[in-house]
């Protein structure tokens, strides 16, 4: 293992300032939500629209830029062979943790998708890659090698991510299917371990198909203002209702939306 440079312990010590001044407010939630965040079944098909049906970022003038841009829906249509990469500088304490972590929630995600998602060592379509500063900046060769044709936007946005970015997923399709056939994550190593996590779950779900955020979602991890760090009872929601059986990849936002009505009402019944 690599030891820890300078610029790695310094980003360290600001990201547990970050993490501390989170908590100190009362962000960061793990408990799913409560008696405080009450959401009805119109608001859950709401999310879903606004999550699943348009895109964060799209890409401008070589960059990535904010979009929430309308798009088809996007999902896996086959198994996920997921792997987890470190930087040779990661701690083997933290990958052990990081590993079983992925491990427990893949296993979740699965029962709440339907769709097969394994560990594996070797041949994966779905990449998470848990990296310190150095090791993040010459991870283009290594992107470029698991998804050849990953725009150098996305690239860019990687290997110089932004010190307010704490982390970020990108899903490819093949063609205009709208089935991923890759996904890959990339995650801070030198987050503290609560933000680590808030990554590992929040990103993990955005590449099977939850891909934007929006400020109306309560309680939920695909909101931006941080008040929770792990899925709630609304992401399961939402997981549910993205792989329910009655959508398909591809299908078109006013196609989907009165099935979306229907299935939110049905996963979440009582007053809409």
């Amino acid at each position: 293992m690599t030891p820890l440079d300078d610029e790695t312990r310094i980003a360290t010590a600001y990201y547990a300032r970050i993490e501390a001044g989170y908590l100190s407010r009362g962000q960061l939630r793990t408990d799913g939500g409560g008696a405080d965040t009450p959401f009805t079944a119109t608001d859950l098909a709401r999310n879903v629209v606004a999550i699943a049906f348009h895109d964060e970022f799209s890409e401008t003038g070589g960059r990535l830029v904010a979009s929430n841009r309308e798009n088809r829906l996007h999902r896996w249509a086959q198994p996920i062979r997921l792997a987890v990469e470190f930087g040779a500088s990661v701690p083997l304490d933290q990958r052990r943790a990081d590993r079983s972590a992925i491990q427990s929630y893949i296993a979740r995600l699965s029962r709440l998708s339907g769709l097969p998602i394994r560990l594996v060592a070797d041949r994966p379509n779905f990449l998470v890659l848990i990296e310190n500063p150095p090791e993040r900046r010459a991870l283009g060769a290594r992107i470029r090698v698991f998804r050849p044709g990953t725009s150098e936007a996305a690239i860019r946005s990687v290997v110089a991510m932004a010190p307010t970015t704490y982390c970020t997923a990108f899903s490819y399709t093949a063609g205009d299917s709208g089935r991923y056939d890759r996904a890959l994550a990339v995650i801070r190593g030198e987050l503290p371990d609560l933000m680590r996590q808030a990554c590992i779950e929040e990103e993990i779900a955005q590449a099977l198909g939850l891909v934007n955020d929006s400020p109306r979602a309560r309680p939920s991890i695909f909101n931006d203002d941080q008040e929770f760090a792990t899925l709630t009872r609304q992401d399961e929601l939402m997981i549910r209702l993205l792989y329910d059986a009655r959508l398909r990849p591809g299908i078109s936002l006013d196609e989907a939306r009165p099935l979306i009505d229907i299935i939110a009402a049905e996963l979440h019944p009582g007053d809409s």
